[in-house]
């Protein structure tokens, strides 16, 4: 079996083994959970087959679901899990253009590791973009800290059985300019990631389980892509699909 190790290297230049994984996601998702944790900076790298392990959007769909059938099996809210995809996602934050790969250890280090406090100076910021698309980590960081103001505010006004046909963020007096629509529709961690896929990249499939095919669409699965590269742009994309997308 092919084995992918996850090592480290010391301010003294020491190097230390941390771990071995059977998959090239999980390796690279140990390293983001180790270098979103620590406040100095220390070299950490993954040795083993090269990939890429996500070669399409199909690989990336059934990725996103199997994240979200665990944190529904470990109930992790979809707060929670934003929040610690958030914290999860600096050690990327410089980066313009990300493998696919790296995308999918994001998610799945999100799953893996505490999410960070929310901070109530969210909720009164300015989180609009600055531009009419969004651009870079600061741009998918101002959505993602928008759905997090959202789903804080439905603490007090909760959407009830009827939030899954859509329902308006509640958006209180004093709240600041955010970067995604006022509508929801999904408010757990597994219809979020499935959604997010499926609206954004497709890559589904009706016999995963997870999707019905509505009456006048043209099949039973989506058409399946390579995928090569990602921006934080289609990062955005992707989380906005995971909030509003049916």
């Amino acid at each position: 079996m092919e084995t992918w190790s996850v090592l480290r290297q010391d301010d003294n230049g020491n190097e230390f083994h941390l771990g071995s994984h059977d998959t090239r996601i999980s390796a690279l998702a140990h390293v983001l959970v180790m270098e979103s944790g620590v406040q100095h900076k220390q070299l950490y790298w993954v040795a083993g087959p090269p990939g890429p392990a996500v070669r399409s959007n199909r690989d990336l769909y059934l990725h996103f679901l199997h994240i979200g059938q665990e944190a529904r099996n470990a109930s992790w809210s979809l707060s929670a899990f934003l929040r610690a995809l958030w914290k999860v996602s600096g050690p990327l934050c410089d980066r313009e253009v990300l493998d696919p790969d790296d995308v999918a250890a994001m998610f799945s280090a999100a799953a893996t590791t505490p999410p960070a406090e929310f901070d109530p100076a969210w909720s009164s910021a300015d989180l609009a973009l600055p531009g009419d698309e969004p651009e870079g980590h600061a741009d998918w960081e101002r959505v993602i800290l928008s759905q997090l103001a959202d789903l804080e505010d439905f603490l007090n006004s909760p959407p009830g059985p009827q939030g899954r046909f859509g329902v308006e963020a509640p958006r209180p007096t004093g709240s600041g300019r955010r970067a995604t629509p006022s509508l929801w529709y999904n408010f757990d961690p597994a219809t979020y990631l499935e959604c997010a896929v499926a609206g954004s990249l497709g890559g589904w499939d009706a016999a995963d389980g997870a999707r019905v095919p509505l009456p006048g669409d043209s099949g039973r699965r989506s058409y399946v892509r390579p995928i090569t590269t990602m921006t934080w742009a289609d990062l955005a994309r992707i989380a906005v699909c995971g909030q509003m997308y049916e």
